[in-house]
């Protein structure tokens, strides 16, 4: 049994490289492919080391995903609002250094999440239909407060607006297979894109720094921001990791560019630890690797938890390598190459997965999205009014 947990888990790092560095194949993909092959997989895997796989695929996915989004600009859903600052960093000489950030967030995560877990295990068991309660009252504070707070109210009214309208369409269109994907790639990817292709020249040198000076209380705000997000997401149905992430910054301000990006690392892998709670309390999944565990393990018991939290802490302690020595590459490769050809090729990339996952009429939401997206760069709005995508569908379905 241990040699098959430990092969099941280097298998899973090797599958979590592939879905944390290339867009559109996402860790939900994989997972419910195994799904329907563990008859298959049965004889040579036993069903507990199949479930250890993707546990560790997951946990290194959470920690890579970051790379395409700030080097490329191509991000997950669960990494949009980490598009703009990483971008920053990147034109700046710092991609490295975004990276890295995210790393720490991860990290800082996963040894926070293990560490509360019994916590959050009481207080799920036991306020966990009191607040599902009134999670759409919430989610309307955080919208009024997140478009009061703007410098420039009216147009940030009017993104949430355009946003949302556009996410109730594409989210109830009929026919349309993985809305999110068009739609935030256009909102958060393209759109981004495009701008930097109209206001940059190139990719400067890329300088990989070794030590980082990141204030204590900065690094607590921000992972206790993270562990908030992770834990609505995990434990609230329809709650993404970008809106959670929304509800944390309404919540905990003043993190800046270094204090975001280490939210934005730690939002996936609390959400993905968390959502084990939920899974071993009530036999509900929060996304969709916990959902094909749930599928292959029937009956999920205590020592099977810990022995993932075990799992959990091997696979990251690989990520961490894997993450800061990929990136490493990365930085050097990325200013060898036309920045401009880069970014051309990559939204032709985004343009084909699109194609590929959504058909035609994800391509028309694709198009749209990017529109309403490159409003908030001109307008100077912050970017967060684009997750009414999202947030406005959300409040309704939790109010109505």
């Amino acid at each position: 049994m241990f040699v098959e947990i430990i092969f099941a888990i280097t298998l899973g790092v090797f599958a979590g490289i592939i879905t944390g560095l290339v867009p559109g194949i996402h860790i939900n993909l994989v997972s419910l492919l195994l799904v329907s092959s563990v008859g298959f997989l049965q004889p040579y895997m036993g069903l507990i080391a199949i479930a250890c796989f993707i546990i560790s695929m997951s946990v290194v996915h959470s920690y890579l995903d970051p790379i395409p989004s700030i080097y490329l600009g191509a991000p997950e859903s669960d990494q949009v609002l980490g598009v703009l600052p990483g971008h920053r960093y990147l034109l700046a000489g710092h991609g490295y250094v975004a990276l890295k950030l995210t790393v720490i967030g991860s990290l800082g995560a996963t040894i926070m999440s293990i560490i509360f877990f019994p916590v959050f295990l009481f207080i799920v068991k036991y306020l966990y239909d009191y607040v599902s309660a009134y999670i759409g009252y919430l989610l309307v504070a955080v919208i009024v407060f997140m478009i009061l707070r703007d410098n420039k109210k009216l147009w940030a009214f009017f993104i949430f607006a355009i946003s949302g309208t556009l996410g109730l369409i594409v989210l109830n269109l009929p026919g349309l297979e993985n809305p999110l994907f068009p739609m935030l790639s256009g909102l958060f990817g393209i759109s981004t894109l495009l701008i930097s292709l109209n206001e940059s020249s190139g990719i400067p040198p890329q300088k990989i720094k070794t030590d980082l000076k990141i204030p204590k209380k900065l690094l607590l705000k921000s992972l206790l921001s993270g562990q908030l997000s992770g834990f609505l997401t995990a434990i609230l149905p329809g709650v993404g990791s970008a809106t959670a992430a929304v509800i944390s910054l309404q919540i905990t301000k003043n993190l800046g560019d270094k204090g975001f990006m280490i939210l934005t690392g730690s939002i996936n892998t609390v959400n993905f630890i968390l959502s084990l709670i939920t899974l071993y309390l009530y036999d509900k999944a929060r996304n969709g690797a916990v959902i094909a565990i749930k599928e292959i393990l029937p009956e999920i018991n205590l020592s099977v938890i810990i022995l993932f939290l075990a799992v959990t802490l091997i696979a990251a302690g690989a990520s961490i390598y894997l993450a800061l020595n990929i990136a490493k590459k990365f930085s050097k490769l990325i200013t060898k190459i036309n920045y401009s050809l880069t970014i051309k090729y990559v939204i032709g990339l985004l343009i084909v997965m699109t194609y590929i996952l959504t058909g035609w009429k994800g391509l028309l939401v694709l198009v749209v999205a990017t529109a309403i997206g490159i409003i908030p760069g001109i307008v100077k709005v912050t970017r967060t009014q684009g997750m009414g995508c999202i947030m406005l569908p959300v409040a309704l379905y939790f109010l109505l």
